[in-house]
């Protein structure tokens, strides 16, 4: 027979046991997952940035149709959504602050439009897979502490060069800190208010 004091320090042993187990499962799990897990980049060792798998499931921003920043409009062969996602990690935070936190990942999904499909009869909708990925990424680790990634498949991308036009047309034209924040409008009335918006577009 198993007296009360024998029960109670099995029921000891079997909780340490239970717990330590937990614990060697989390030391399993690798660094770079756990990282990805929190919204963070995630770089291979020589800084590729590798595919961020899930950004389908961050926060829409917004979308656009064939837009360009140039003044001469160039015949891409078809129209083209852009749709921009972001970490829920970097969306709560720039809502409490109308800023960027460090780790920061926006996503710009290029697809192509169509209007041809099923019962539609006007305007445009997306269609099939993305044609091209663009990250843009908040690290310190980058001079002007921000980098672009493109990717054409899931393989990690290499930087852009820094002398590439894009790193200067978001330096001169983005709203807050080097995004175009002017074209998201959940997040432009944020800025405003928090006076962290620069030469932005009316929200209403």
């Amino acid at each position: 027979m198993i007296h009360s004091s024998q029960r109670l320090l099995a029921v000891i042993v079997l909780g340490v046991l239970a717990m330590a187990g937990s614990l060697s499962l989390t030391a399993d799990i690798p660094e770079s997952e756990t990282r990805s897990a929190a919204g963070q980049p995630d770089y291979t060792p020589d800084e590729k940035l590798k595919f961020p798998a899930d950004y389908r499931e961050w926060v829409f921003l917004t979308s656009g149709l064939d837009m360009s920043y140039n003044t001469v409009v160039m015949d891409m062969g078809g129209s083209t959504f852009d749709n921009v996602f972001v970490t829920p990690e970097a969306y709560a935070a720039f809502k409490k602050t109308g800023q960027w936190p460090q780790g920061t990942q926006l996503v710009k999904e290029a697809r192509a439009a169509s209007q041809k499909g099923s019962i539609n009869r006007h305007g445009h909708f997306q269609r099939g897979e993305p044609v091209e990925v663009e990250v843009h990424v908040k690290d310190a680790r980058f001079p002007g502490g921000w980098a672009f990634f493109i990717f054409a498949s899931h393989e990690p991308a290499t930087r852009v060069p820094e002398a590439a036009a894009c790193y200067d047309c978001h330096r001169r034209n983005a709203a807050v800190d080097t995004t175009f924040v002017q074209f998201y409008p959940t997040l432009l009335p944020v800025a405003n208010a928090f006076g962290e918006a620069r030469g932005a577009l009316d929200p209403k």
